[in-house]
């Protein structure tokens, strides 16, 4: 049985969320709100619709796209404006886990198989309005499409019998309870549309009500119970924080089983306030939740390791981690983070742009402009290729440190950052 998800859907035009595809009336006007709302009330997927009429508001909609990928902590389908494969790439490259072809232009038909073959089958959805355009390409589609989008919600049973691929309904406005009547379809993986948009706040109790249908809803499953940890004491479980990202230890938190269920139903960081003597959602007053990632336990089955997403700061004191008063220490050599040792280089950089420095190098590229810059890059790629013509593997290293530092100038310049880097090659 597929497991069956509550997706939201951003309708997004000139930078705004708007009601529907056929409707331009403003429902926020910063959809980045709807995602941290949608974020904090368990929805399992977030599909976005690209409205935009020209190319300028095309690409204006896709930097707001990539803010709404960074921010979103679930999986953003991204949709509309789709005309030829570049489209999809975009898309992609945006940030979005998937991307739709609309099925009512012959334009996204024809470009099924090449943007699956080059992007992979999994990445592709495909929209329809009525079940016959899909039993005059079944072929194509069952080859080379992953799922689909179900514009019309009554025509899930015409649907079922053309295709096994999963689909999502949208839902434009109906009970919450004909949503069981929907999700009892053996092809429907999801719901989306207005009627999940209107209704976020009530996600996690219609995740309940599915369940207590028999229905399967995301959710995270414990391979282990709470009588299977080893307590201390006060009858509680030590949780040891870590973004999931960097590893970075944030804190060190108890939890009891009220907690230790709450953060499995919620999928938020739940713990016990030894101080308060009462339940702590981390974040509930502050926004900073920490969205679990995974949950291990240890050997002995008595301390629980929590990797986490964390909203800005973990600490009460504003830091970003508890542990900051060093104790003692001893000079030793740090086996470096490549990753932390890219953004402190970079960060270098972007400080000589901000308060130059007389004679500095970086400077000097700088005040030259673009065009130096990337002089200077290509030198640098030309000089990696001649190295490695030598036999002496130094040479390489050497050129491609220089590339690299050229190149972290080129994203000072350009306000790009590691990090934007870095998910780039992740959703590759």
């Amino acid at each position: 049985m597929l497991v069956k998800k509550f997706v939201p859907c951003i309708y997004l035009y000139r930078q705004h969320a708007v009601r529907g595809l056929n409707d331009t009336t403003i429902v926020e006007t910063d959809p980045l709100r709807l995602v941290q709302l949608y974020n904090e009330n368990n929805a399992d997927e977030l599909i976005v619709f690209d409205m935009s009429e020209d190319d300028a508001s095309h690409e204006e909609a896709l930097d707001m796209l990539k803010e709404i990928c960074a921010l979103a902590e679930v999986d953003v389908i991204g949709a509309g404006n789709v005309k030829r494969m570049e489209d999809i790439k975009k898309l992609l490259y945006a940030g979005c886990k998937k991307a739709v072809l609309d099925y009512e232009k012959e334009a996204n038909i024809a470009i099924t198989e090449e943007v699956s073959l080059k992007f992979g089958k999994d990445k592709i959805l495909l929209s329809f309005e009525e079940p016959e355009v899909l039993a005059a390409n079944r072929e194509l589609i069952e080859t080379y499409v992953s799922g689909m989008i179900l514009m019309n919600p009554h025509k899930i049973r015409e649907t079922e019998a053309v295709t096994d691929l999963p689909f999502y309904v949208q839902v434009r406005q109906i009970a919450l309870n004909k949503l069981m009547e929907i999700f009892a379809y053996d092809k429907v993986c999801g719901v989306t549309g207005n009627t999940i948009n209107d209704n976020y706040k009530e996600l996690l109790s219609l995740k309940g009500l599915c369940r207590e249908n028999g229905i399967q809803v995301e959710t995270f499953e414990a391979a282990y119970h709470w009588e299977d940890f080893k307590k201390n004491s006060d009858g509680m479980v030590p949780v040891v924080v870590q973004d999931y990202r960097t590893q970075e230890v944030l804190m060190v938190a108890y939890m009891n089983e009220e907690a230790y269920e709450q953060t499995l139903a919620l999928g938020k960081m739940t713990y016990y306030s030894r101080s308060r003597q009462e339940l702590w959602l981390k974040g509930a007053t502050s926004g900073h939740f920490q969205y679990v990632k995974s949950l291990t336990a240890d050997c002995d089955m008595d301390t629980i390791l929590a990797k986490v997403s964390q909203v800005g700061a973990a600490c009460h004191t504003g830091a970003r981690s508890c542990f900051f008063n060093e104790i003692t220490r001893k000079d030793y050599e740090e086996a470096e983070n490549p990753l932390f040792v890219f953004e402190e280089v970079l960060n270098v950089i972007r400080d000589r742009k901000l308060h130059p420095k007389e004679g500095s190098y970086t400077n000097y590229l700088f005040d030259k402009g673009i065009d130096k810059i990337l002089k200077k890059l290509g030198e640098e790629a030309t000089e990696i290729v001649i190295a490695a013509k030598n036999p002496n593997p130094n040479e390489v290293k050497y050129e491609i440190s220089d590339f690299l530092y050229h190149m972290m100038v080129l994203m000072a310049e350009k306000d790009v950052t590691w990090e934007e880097i870095t998910t780039e090659l992740a959703n590759r």
